[in-house]
């Protein structure tokens, strides 16, 4: 084998394995940075919802994230990934409660209706 192939391949091999240990070694900092923060109790509003959809082409599977928009009451705004996205409206006040970028619970407002 040509010395221009085994220097190839020897570096391709470097660069998915580093790709494969920086992705572990970020997911492992966000989750120790998460259990680290103190879980977290404030007044907010719902303002907005999204999603992000990625795969799908050809024969994949996509996957979609969801997204919510919480705003408190200085007006400061945060956005996490959320398991309840179909229980929660845009508009809805309460709640939150979060560890880091962790949701942990929306606690809606019960609110008068006529």
């Amino acid at each position: 084998m040509p010395l221009f192939a085994r220097i190839f391949i020897g570096l391709l091999f470097f660069i998915v394995i580093g790709g494969f240990v920086f992705i572990i070694i970020k997911g492992l900092s966000t989750w120790i940075s998460n259990n680290a923060s103190a879980i977290v109790q404030k007044k907010c509003n719902v303002i907005d919802k999204r999603t992000e959809v990625w795969g799908g082409s050809g024969d994949s599977s996509t996957s979609t994230n969801y997204y919510i928009t919480f705003e408190f009451e200085d007006h400061t705004r945060i956005y996490l990934r959320d398991k309840d996205f179909g229980l929660i409206s845009i508009g809805d006040q309460g709640e939150l409660r979060y560890q880091g970028t962790r949701f942990k619970e929306f606690i809606r407002s019960q609110q008068n209706s006529l």
